[in-house]
Parts: C-alpha cells; sequence; structure tokens
C-alpha cells in the first residue's frame, strides 16, 4: 500500500476509532516496558486496569442496540459459568486455579474473566466479519457466490481457531505473570480444545444477532493485544 493510501485510509478513519487505539497503544506498549523494569510487579497488579479500559473503548466505540447487550451479557455469563465448572472440577479446560492479580472472584473466578471472554469473542467476530466480506466480494466480483451455510461455517471456524490463537499467545504469559497456574505447570491441550469448542458455539450467536459488526478499534485492539502477549512470551 502506497504512503498516499495509507494516509487516507487513516484521515479516513472515525476520530474514536483513532483516540481509543491510540490510548490501548499507550497503556500497552508502557506495559510492556514495565515488565523489563524493577517495577514489574507494579504494571501486572494494574492489569485489571488495562482489562477495564479495553471493555470501556469498546463500549464508546461500538454502535449499540438490544442484541450487543445480548451478545454481551451471554459472554460474559457463559465465560464465568464454564470456568466455574473449570476451576472446580477440572472437566472444561483441566485442572487449575486463579491467582489474586486480576481482582475480585466470584466463586473463585475473577469476575473480570467473564469481560475478558467478551473481549476476545467479540474482536474475533468483528475481524472475521471484515474477512469474510472481503471474500464475499471478490466472489461477487468474478459473478460466483457462495452458499450460507458454507458463509455461516466458515465464519464460525475461521473466528473460533482465532479466539483459539489467541490464547496459545496468552497462557504462558498469564501464567508467568501469575493470572492463574495449572496443575503440574502444564497446560494441557484439552484446553484448547475446550477453548475452540466453547467460543464456536458464542460465535454462532454472534452471527446471528443482528448489531453493527463493524468496528476497526475491536481489529487494532485485537493486534496490539496479540503482540503484547507475543512479545512477552518471546523475551520474559
Amino acid at each position: 500500500m502506497s504512503g498516499l493510501n495509507k494516509e487516507k485510509l487513516l484521515s479516513a478513519l472515525p476520530q474514536k476509532y483513532k483516540a481509543a487505539t491510540f490510548i490501548t497503544l499507550l497503556f500497552h506498549t508502557a506495559g510492556c516496558i514495565g515488565m523489563f523494569t524493577a517495577y514489574r510487579q507494579w504494571f501486572i497488579n494494574n492489569t485489571p486496569l488495562n482489562l477495564t479500559i479495553a471493555f470501556v473503548l469498546i463500549l464508546i466505540t461500538q454502535s449499540k442496540n438490544l442484541a450487543f447487550f445480548i451478545f454481551l451479557l451471554l459472554c460474559f455469563v457463559t465465560g464465568m459459568v464454564v470456568e466455574m465448572v473449570g476451576v472446580h472440577t477440572g472437566l472444561l479446560f483441566g485442572n487449575y486455579s486463579y491467582g489474586d492479580i486480576l481482582g475480585r472472584k466470584i466463586n473463585h473466578v475473577p469476575w473480570l474473566i467473564g469481560i475478558n471472554w467478551f473481549i476476545v469473542m467479540y474482536c474475533c467476530g468483528i475481524i472475521v466479519t471484515y474477512l469474510n466480506t472481503w471474500i464475499q466480494g471478490k466472489y461477487i466480483e468474478a459473478g460466483k457466490s457462495l452458499p450460507s451455510a458454507v458463509l455461516i461455517l466458515s465464519f464460525v471456524m475461521d473466528a473460533a481457531m482465532l479466539a483459539t490463537f489467541y490464547d496459545w499467545i496468552m497462557e504462558p504469559v498469564a501464567i508467568d505473570l501469575g493470572f492463574w497456574k495449572w496443575t503440574n505447570d502444564q497446560i494441557p491441550i484439552y484446553n484448547y480444545t475446550c477453548w475452540f469448542v466453547i467460543s464456536a458455539l458464542l460465535l454462532v450467536v454472534f452471527k446471528q444477532l443482528r448489531f453493527n459488526k463493524e468496528n476497526l478499534f475491536a481489529v487494532h485492539l485485537f493486534i496490539i493485544q496479540v503482540l503484547f502477549f507475543g512479545i512477552l512470551r518471546t523475551f520474559l
């Protein structure tokens, strides 16, 4: 992409997307640098603030209706319930427990985990919506079409794999920072299987609910978070 095209694209972005992206980049950059300083624990302890800011910025940048809030609530409740089942029984994800870094808990699960489930599902859903819209446009330009069943299946599988990839990137870092710990310090493959299946179910609902699914900030937020955890995973 030429410099001129990039400039036009950036100038076309609504100010709220630019501001939200700047704030997110600022906090994650500061947090990433802070992890390699003597103030590392202070930055770790402020993880709840970072997650809360990301959540608030999504609410600010998203065009909201009842369907959006239904999805938000569904992700939060589902995330909390499956994590409670996991923590207390090991039947989901494996044998693990949460530390105190993520703040107050409901039945041994930090309430911010429910928020995080929403953030991840929302961002992955938005990203793959953009991707599938682009692919569908190319088919239309070629005079072809894709069956609706294929479009839905492709969306759900792609978005669920993206969510599972995010968890894979994050897991070792989260353990090192004390967010949670696994029995014998081993992350079971079963954890990722559960992430994929539960994500797929939530993303089916995302696909069916009718709310505005164009939010470039969600794309930027996801990329910034992946880069953040990727850097820490590599160098910590």
